[in-house]
């Protein structure tokens, strides 16, 4: 029997942009041996976010997660990458960029005791030396679920600490690989409890199946664990053996979906079709401190 696929809609084509902006950035990405995520996991905005250059996402820690989550195209593994000398490059990068916000991100590492949390502190403080007026959002993993890990990661007084709880509660078995909805929660939660000044955030995709009762559900969890900013993106399979798009969300049924979560309390609420955790991630921030 063939395998049948939702056809994808006019809203989600994007243009390509290969500017010299464009161009620029992804060879000093390979010159200073740095990974991002707009690569790794093929994210559609890469070419409006790296043209723009108003904000970038770095992945650290590697390009070779220990999780196989079964939405997400990075390279599943056994790293052997622990580089304490990426910290001081991606410092650098921020700085001939003249990025004004920057999002660190990187592989789930359960191989290591600390999930990285040591070289995420490390390059929190890096980007911050060499770039004292660049706002500086994190972007980690559960890190194992232990407390230490996290603490170690708020130490270091990241601007923003955004961990995706990525779907609802009934799907997160079936989307995910070692993490789960319970243990997401409680990691924003004690991120609030170690540093209340630090804003939270947290994103799910839709189209995997959920309905709009269990996505606004979603959002009185996050709101109930204190978390102030929400992103909604439309789920869009990277390769045949992923998940396949159970529905493609209408741009008006995305308007809603931000309408409802403004009502909930959240501070700001980014909902689009291509919208993705780190999407304008320098205007989320500002936006936020608006209605805060």
């Amino acid at each position: 029997m063939a395998t049948e696929y939702v056809r994808k809609p006019e809203w989600l084509k994007i243009k390509l942009n290969t500017n010299e902006q464009y161009t620029g950035l992804k060879t000093m990405m390979r010159e200073k041996k740095l990974h991002t995520v707009c690569e790794e996991a093929k994210c559609p905005n890469i070419h409006e976010c790296w043209a723009s250059r108003k904000t970038a996402t770095f992945m650290i820690l590697g390009s070779i997660c220990t999780r196989a989550c079964r939405f997400c195209a990075v390279q599943t593994g056994l790293p052997t990458e622990l580089d304490w000398e990426e910290p001081e490059r991606v410092a650098e990068s921020v700085e001939q960029m003249g990025l004004k916000h920057v999002v660190i991100t990187a592989v789930a590492r359960d191989d290591l005791k600390d999930g990285g949390a040591g070289v995420f502190a490390e390059t929190v403080r890096a980007v911050r030396r060499r770039n004292p007026f660049c706002s500086i959002e994190v972007l980690p993993s559960d890190m194992n679920g232990e407390y230490d890990n996290l603490k170690t990661l708020m130490d270091a007084k990241p601007d923003i600490l955004n961990h995706n709880i990525e779907t609802v509660k009934r799907l997160s078995a079936k989307v995910r690989a070692r993490a789960t909805y319970e243990r997401s929660l409680e990691f924003l939660r004690r991120a609030k409890e170690l540093n209340a000044a630090i804003p939270t955030k947290s994103s799910i995709m839709i189209g995997l199946g959920e309905t709009k009762e269990e996505i606004i559900e979603t959002m009185d969890d996050l709101r109930g664990n204190h978390v102030d900013i929400m992103t909604i993106g439309q789920y869009l399979q990277p390769t045949k053996h992923h998940l396949k798009v159970q529905k493609y969300w209408s741009p008006r049924e995305f308007e809603e979906l931000k309408a409802i979560a403004m009502s909930k309390g959240f501070s700001h609420c980014e909902a689009g079709p291509l919208v993705r955790s780190s999407y304008h991630a320098d205007e989320q921030v500002h936006a936020a401190k608006a209605n805060a």
